[in-house]
C-alpha cells in the first residue's frame, strides 16, 4: 500500500517540475506545496503518505462501510421503510438502471434514510478531539484552557430533548425538514462542525447514497444462517469507529 502512495507522490512531483504544469490545488498538490516550505523533506513526505493513507483512504473506507452496514441492518429490521425506498428508486431510476450521482437530489427518502442512520449510528461516536484555546464557562461549568474535549455525537443523536421517539428508526422525520449533516444543526453532527468539520463529508455522502441506493435497488436481501429479524443483534461495538458488535451477514438475491 505504501509503495502505491510512494508512486503517486513521485508522479505528482515529476509533473510539478515541468514548466507548463498547472496546479490543480487538490489535496496532494497542497501538501506538496507545504512540504517545500519546510527543511525536512523526508519527514514531510512520510507525513504526506500518512495523511493520504490514514486520513483519506482508511477513514473513508471505515466510516462508509460502517454506515452502510448499519443502514442495511436497519432497513432489514424495518421492511416498510425498505419497501418505501425501493418504490422511490423504481419510480425515479427505473428497473434495470443504475443509480447515478445526478439522481441523488431526486431521492429524498433515500437521503432521509442516510441521515437517520447517521443519527442513530454515527461512525465517530465521540467525533475527533478538540482542545480549548482559552478558559471558557458553559452553563456554570468552567473548562480550563488546554483541556481536551470530546463531543458525544451518539448521545446527541438519541437525546429526547431533540428527537421524538429517539430510539426508533424513522427516516420520515427528515422528510420536509431542512436539517442536514453539514454542521449547522447541532442535533445532527456525524461529521462534526465548524472550521474543522470532516473534509470527507461531500465524498462520503455521495458514496453512501450511490452504494446504498444500488444495493437496495438491484437486489433483494436475506439474512444468513436462518437468522430471523427478531434475533438480529443490533448492539454497538464501541471504539474509534462505531461498528455492529455482530457483523451483518446477508445474502443478495437478484430481483
Amino acid at each position: 500500500m505504501m509503495d502505491l502512495f510512494d508512486k503517486m507522490v513521485d508522479e505528482r512531483m515529476e509533473l510539478r517540475r515541468m514548466n507548463d504544469y498547472i496546479s490543480t490545488d487538490d489535496f496532494l498538490d497542497i501538501l506538496l506545496q507545504l512540504s517545500h516550505q519546510g527543511n525536512s523533506e523526508k519527514l514531510d513526505r512520510n507525513l504526506i503518505k500518512h495523511l493520504i493513507l490514514v486520513d483519506l483512504v482508511v477513514g473513508a473506507i471505515e466510516t462508509t462501510t460502517s454506515t452502510l452496514e448499519w443502514a442495511m441492518a436497519e432497513l432489514l429490521q424495518n421492511p416498510k421503510v425498505l419497501q418505501e425506498a425501493r418504490g422511490e428508486l423504481k419510480q425515479i431510476i427505473g428497473e434495470g438502471n443504475l443509480v447515478e450521482e445526478s439522481n441523488i437530489t431526486c431521492l429524498p427518502y433515500l437521503q432521509a434514510i442516510v441521515k437517520e442512520t447517521m443519527r442513530l449510528h454515527p461512525s465517530f461516536p465521540l467525533l475527533l478531539p478538540r482542545k480549548a484555546e482559552a478558559d471558557i464557562e458553559i452553563h456554570s461549568f468552567v473548562i480550563p484552557k488546554g483541556t481536551q474535549l470530546l463531543i458525544n455525537a451518539w448521545a446527541i443523536g438519541r437525546d429526547p430533548k431533540f428527537w421524538e421517539e429517539p430510539d426508533l428508526f424513522r427516516p420520515e422525520r427528515f422528510i420536509r425538514s431542512e436539517m442536514d449533516v453539514k454542521g449547522r444543526d447541532f442535533g445532527l453532527i456525524p461529521f462534526g462542525g465548524g472550521r474543522r468539520i470532516c473534509p470527507g463529508l461531500p465524498l462520503a455522502m455521495r458514496m453512501l447514497h450511490l452504494m446504498l441506493g444500488g444495493l437496495i435497488h438491484s437486489f433483494d436481501w436475506k439474512l444468513e444462517n436462518n437468522i430471523t429479524l427478531e434475533s438480529l443483534d443490533m448492539k454497538d461495538k464501541y471504539g474509534l469507529f462505531l461498528h455492529k458488535a455482530q457483523p451483518l451477514r446477508i445474502i443478495p438475491i437478484s430481483n
